[in-house]
């Protein structure tokens, strides 16, 4: 099986965590190394993939399909089945979350945006629950979802956060509607869709208006040993964790910190920061719940077949006043809100 392998801890803290000689963090240490080493080897598969005709779903359009798998420790896909769509709980929390997370990010989808699964055909959702021993990460593979348990000492089991669940299945939309290449600004658009509608998620599952969530991307997954609240914050990239160990969150909010790097695809994980803050201006200067305002215009503009592999910011941000203008009307309180978060950040004028 091909894999795409956008997995929701980057690179650089996987390097610091990987990195550390302190007996303490051995385990932590080989678990980081043991999931650096599984993305090297997927690099030109994805390139395969990007540039592969897109495959729809086989199960029923407009019907919920999920299956979850076991991996028992080892890392083979997909494992043991161990609960399908309409089973009861397992009383296995990780695949029980995983059902949930994958149902809930199904219901935005299909609720809030007329779309039958991920790729508008009623794809069935998989997933795999505890990969590997101890393994620090979770990922979409281009077919399904596959989660780690964490090594306990920085990370617990990336199952615990909805919006890992729900950022990582949106790497699956995003692989069926625009298809971003997984490199630059392009690369930093698809990290930010997945964050977008990762908390997107979570806060139509809670019912959260857009003043009132945390805006934050992995809340839950670090232990109590780490200075964070999560990997990643909309509202305050750069502000996540602060931590002696894995050092502070590196995000930027504006293009006046973008990071020139060769590094994590050139820094895909970091620059989404910027259009990150631009979709929370938006949101919260229109108030509300944001799966509404902002959320529609984000999505109709990742659907309307406009925006070119390599998208850069600026012409994502203009594609996101066309479906605001086109959605809500020109000069509309909501194209307004979107133009004026764009140049808040320092992408647009």
């Amino acid at each position: 099986m091909q894999q795409i392998h956008c997995s929701i801890v980057p690179p650089h803290l996987l390097d610091r965590i990987a990195a550390l000689d302190d007996p303490r963090f051995a385990p932590a240490s080989r678990a980081a190394s043991r999931a650096l080493a599984e993305m090297d080897p997927v690099l030109q598969a994805r390139a395969d993939a990007l540039r592969a005709p897109i495959r729809r779903g086989s199960a029923v359009p407009g019907t919920l399909t999920r299956r979850i798998h076991d991996a028992g420790s080892r890392e083979e896909l997909p494992g043991r089945l161990v609960r399908e769509e309409g089973d009861p709980a397992t009383g296995d929390v990780s695949a029980d979350e995983a059902y949930s997370g994958l149902g809930a990010t199904y219901d935005l989808l299909s609720e809030e945006y007329g779309r039958s699964s991920i790729d508008g055909a009623g794809k069935a959702l998989l997933a795999t629950v505890h990969y590997g021993t101890k393994y620090d990460n979770a990922f979409w593979d281009g077919e399904q979802m596959v989660f780690g348990d964490g090594d306990g000492e920085i990370f617990g089991r990336f199952t615990a956060s909805l919006t890992v669940i729900s950022h990582e299945l949106t790497h699956g939309f995003t692989q069926y509607s625009t298809n971003l290449e997984y490199q630059g600004q392009s690369g930093a658009l698809n990290e930010s869709l997945s964050d977008v509608f990762g908390v997107l998620v979570e806060q139509r599952t809670l019912g959260q208006q857009a003043d009132a969530a945390s805006w934050l991307v992995g809340e839950g997954l670090f232990t109590a040993q780490v200075e964070g609240v999560a990997l990643r914050s909309l509202k305050a990239p750069g502000t996540a964790y602060d931590d002696d160990v894995l050092g502070r969150d590196p995000q930027p909010a504006t293009m006046a910190d973008y990071v020139e790097t060769s590094s994590d695809n050139g820094g895909v994980h970091i620059n989404s920061g910027i259009p990150n803050h631009a979709f929370y201006l938006a949101a919260t200067t229109l108030g509300g719940p944001a799966w509404k305002g902002a959320g529609n215009i984000w999505f109709d503009t990742v659907v309307d077949g406009g925006i070119p592999a390599d998208c850069d910011f600026p012409t994502f941000a203009r594609a996101t006043q066309d479906a605001a203008a086109r959605r809500f009307g020109v000069g509309s309180r909501e194209a307004e809100a979107v133009t004026g978060a764009w140049a808040e950040v320092g992408v647009t004028p």
